[in-house]
């Protein structure tokens, strides 16, 4: 029997002739590795499968193997259209599957005499047990299957598509070919990145029995052994590529030190009207510990909508003008940008400080004066947009960056501004709570300080779900507030990704509402408007002039009218959670008791009520941000091209956080015998990062 390695090419598995290793390499596999880490979907465990006749005992999901006696196309009472129904049976009984979507199709899968293996929920009309919808997996009974379906045991189901299909891999044709590779293969031959010492010290089993268990699983406990590795390994890797970051930070970047005695710190504390909480007194330490030393600083602060951390980054600028530095603050919108500038301009006039404002809007007199103010370093302090990476903006002495709203800026935007000074303090905030473990891997190069509490006398806004046919209660409870003297948002949703399609929604719905709240004056809001409409919208609604402010999501950040009460957000079911907190932040900014309503339809998704009941539960921004990684993943959260977050095939960031964790423990564990990774040992695992695109190491540094 011939022997195969690591890194035999696909086409000389026995069994595998040049087309089915055409389909293979369409689909990325080339070679025995490619085949090894081409994972299973997920597992069929028949340790725990049921007979029909014993489903009377089961409780939640349960997963039944039998055979189709019939299927057919039943007509629909009433509502018109068709259901199939199936019949399986397993020669203890008979169990029925009801399906209303993709008939037809579905019709021709469950052909009698085919086996299946189908999970779901069990309901139960007289004697007759039901499914309906449930997940199924067209099972081809060979020799080999049947004695597993019979004995027990965990079977590996793979993704596949139709080439694959065609040419023989569908989930048994992967286990048949992978039986006949584990049989062949040198397990020798495969490398193991990490080292036997490594593994001992964290009990990490050894790469080839980890394969080998993912595919060939014997038990429960072997299986999850094997998985644990591969995900391990597959965070891993991005944990060395941040703890190196963070190591070139600290031995390479050589920064300006903030030594000076912050006078202008002091005096703007003491002019306050208002106690700083504990919190925001807390990362003040933190930045003025980071100021300090003689690299520049990267930290983040996390801090709930409302919970002060524009008066933190305040602070922390006039420690830069304290040292002889121009501070730059940088915001994701011109209305935020325009809103940070006037409240600095209030609070930073009686110190004798001018504030520089910088956006793509600006009048090109006014744009050139600021242009030259920076330059000349006549002004220490600059607020601006995007606009303040532009060519022509050229700072004095650029000492410290704030980035507002982090996320909204992507990572080559915030470098260019970085490249504005030599090697300046940054400081990065964000309003949107990030999971603990996206925050030890996206941002995991970054010091992160937490800001919990909100200020005092602020009371949680009351959140309520409701439906469209309680609108008219809704619109009395709102006049019963605007004739209180409050204020109410009205926010429409981004329908399609279209502007036009945005406007129309916001404008149509600004009409409708006119005409709720007549003997109240209305404005409107969105992004189309010029920067003078906005402002003189945003004006009225601050002055009060406006009551009713209907809006698109341009509203969503930083927009602060503590006399605003109520929001109102329809459609809330296409929001996402993050967006939803976010909304709702703009409003329990006073000291009244605040209102947000979530208006909505009866038809939700699983998703959509999970959302809106979190958002009822739940004013805790950390809660709330957790909820949402469960709910969509890290991808459709940040994006992978924006975070820099891996492309992971196994670990899932919310159900394995101890392994996120444990990446971090031996990411470390290895650099600090091993600052670059020079040793013999670690040689793959050197070279695996110097093939890996990533903006997070500088890769001469592991040469």
């Amino acid at each position: 029997m011939s022997s195969l390695t690591y890194t035999t090419e696909i086409q000389f598995i026995p069994g595998i002739g040049p087309e089915r290793a055409k389909a293979l390499k369409a689909s990325g596999i080339d070679v025995v590795k490619h085949l090894l880490h081409y994972y299973p979907r997920k597992y069929l465990d028949r340790t725990r499968i049921l007979k029909i006749g014993n489903l009377r005992w089961a409780e939640g999901s349960v997963t039944v193997i039998g055979t189709v006696k019939k299927a057919d196309l039943i007509k629909n009472r009433g509502k018109g259209g068709q259901r199939l129904q199936v019949f399986l049976e397993d020669g203890t009984g008979t169990l029925e599957l009801i399906f209303f979507q993709g008939v037809q199709y579905l019709k021709t899968t469950f052909r009698p005499g085919e086996a299946f293996a189908v999970s779901g929920n069990l309901e139960q009309f007289g004697p007759r047990f039901s499914m309906i919808h449930p997940e199924y997996d067209h099972i081809q009974q060979d020799e080999d299957e049947l004695k597993l379906i019979n004995t027990g045991g965990i079977i590996p189901l793979y993704p596949t598509t139709d080439l694959l299909r065609k040419t023989g891999f569908d989930s048994r044709g992967f286990r048949r070919i992978l039986k006949r590779v584990f049989e062949r293969l040198d397990l020798n031959s495969i490398p193991d990145p990490l080292p036997l010492a490594l593994r001992n010290r964290f009990s990490v089993s050894d790469l080839s029995l980890s394969l080998k268990a993912v595919h060939q699983p014997a038990s429960n406990d072997e299986l999850i052994s094997g998985l644990n590795r591969l995900k391990l390994e597959e965070i891993l890797y991005f944990s060395l590529q941040v703890a190196l970051r963070k190591l070139q930070i600290r031995e390479n970047e050589k920064g300006f030190t903030f030594s000076a005695e912050d006078n202008l710190v002091k005096k703007f504390y003491q002019a306050l009207p208002f106690q700083l909480t504990s919190g925001q007194i807390s990362v003040l330490r933190d930045i003025r510990q980071d100021l300090k030393r003689p690299h520049p600083m990267n930290r983040l602060i996390q801090g709930d909508v409302g919970s002060g951390k524009t008066v933190v980054a305040m602070m922390a600028m006039l420690m830069a003008v304290d040292n002889g530095f121009q501070a730059a603050f940088m915001a994701p919108t011109e209305i935020l940008a325009e809103q940070h500038y006037k409240t600095m301009e209030t609070y930073f006039k009686p110190l004798g400080l001018d504030v520089v404002l910088l956006t793509g809007s600006l009048k090109q007199g006014s744009k050139n004066t600021g242009l030259g103010l920076i330059q000349t370093g006549m002004s220490r302090l600059v607020v601006g947009t995007h606009a303040l990476i532009e060519d022509q903006v050229i700072f004095q002495n650029l000492g410290l960056i704030v980035v507002d709203e982090q996320h909204r800026f992507g990572v080559m935007q915030r470098a260019r501004l970085k490249q504005k000074g030599i090697l300046p303090h940054v400081l990065v905030m964000s309003a949107t709570p990030i999971p603990r473990t996206l925050a030890m891997t996206v941002y995991g190069d970054l010091e992160v300080s937490k800001i919990k509490e909100l200020p005092t006398g602020r009371l949680p806004v009351k959140t309520t779900v409701i439906y469209d046919k309680d609108r008219l209660q809704l619109i009395r409870t709102i006049r019963e507030q605007i004739k209180k003297g409050r204020q109410a948002y009205f926010v429409y949703p981004l329908i399609e990704e279209s502007e036009k399609l945005d406007l129309k929604a916001a404008t149509e719905a600004f009409e409708e509402i006119r005409s709720d709240f007549e003997g109240f004056t209305t404005g409107l809001l969105h992004g189309r408007m010029n920067s003078e409409e906005k402002e003189a919208v945003m004006s009225g609604f601050k002055s009060g002039s406006i009551q009713v402010l209907v809006s698109t999501t341009v509203i969503e950040v930083g927009v602060d009218v503590p006399n605003a009460t109520v929001m109102v957000i329809e459609h809330a079911e296409r929001f996402g959670l993050a967006q939803l907190h976010q909304l709702r932040g703009r409003v329990g900014r006073g000291h009244d008791q605040s209102y947000c309503f979530l208006i909505t339809s009866f038809k939700l998704s699983k998703d959509g009520k999970e959302r809106l009941a979190t958002m009822e539960q739940t004013t805790d921004g950390f809660v709330i941000a957790e909820k949402d990684l469960e709910i969509r993943g890290a991808g459709d959260l940040y994006g992978t091209r924006q975070s820099g977050l891996p492309d992971l095939q196994l670990l899932d960031l919310v159900k394995d956080e101890k392994l996120v964790v444990q990446s971090r423990e031996m990411a470390s564990a290895i650099l600090e015998s091993d600052p670059h990774l020079r040793k013999p040992e670690h040689s793959l695992l050197r070279e695996r990062l110097r093939n890996e695109p990533s903006d997070a190491i500088l890769l001469n540094e592991i040469a």
